[in-house]
């Protein structure tokens, strides 16, 4: 209890009542920190039973062939010109019997026509062969913001 003067009364000193909230934070506190003490410690593990034994082999690096398509919609096969359509198709019918299809990359210069380009993918697609990319357009990519 705190004892406050009235200055209009003069010197007569009566009590304001009001509580003291010193010892009501010290217990909050002690009550907080005994809290935090008997929290369980919370460990980010996850249990995961792994195989056992000797890793599989590392696959081999796949075969590429790098299909080059020119602004004249002329032909090339790993370097090598190809003749003709007949050429291409032999060459594609090849790679799809192989055990292991190769990865086709399709080059095709900016200046090719799209008629040029979507009729080597569909060749390659006909002949039943699954691994075919378009490389080289990342100049017409949008950057990123």
């Amino acid at each position: 209890m705190a004892i406050e003067f009235d200055e209009e009364e003069g010197d007569e000193a009566h009590a304001a009542p009001s509580m003291n909230t010193t010892p009501l934070i010290d217990v909050l506190l002690v009550l907080l920190v005994m809290l935090i003490i008997t929290i369980p410690i919370q460990l980010h593990s996850v249990r995961m039973d792994l195989p056992g034994g000797v890793p599989p082999p590392d696959a081999p690096d796949p075969v590429v062939v790098r299909l080059e398509v020119s602004s004249s919609s002329q032909l090339q096969w790993n370097g090598e010109p190809v003749s003709d359509r007949a050429a291409l198709e032999a060459r594609l019918q090849a790679a799809a019997l192989e055990p292991v299809q190769p990865e086709i990359h399709v080059h095709a210069d900016p200046k090719t026509k799209y008629e040029a380009v979507a009729a080597v993918l569909t060749a390659a697609q006909r002949h039943g062969l699954l691994k075919i990319g378009v490389v080289g357009l990342e100049a017409y990519a949008k950057p990123a913001l």
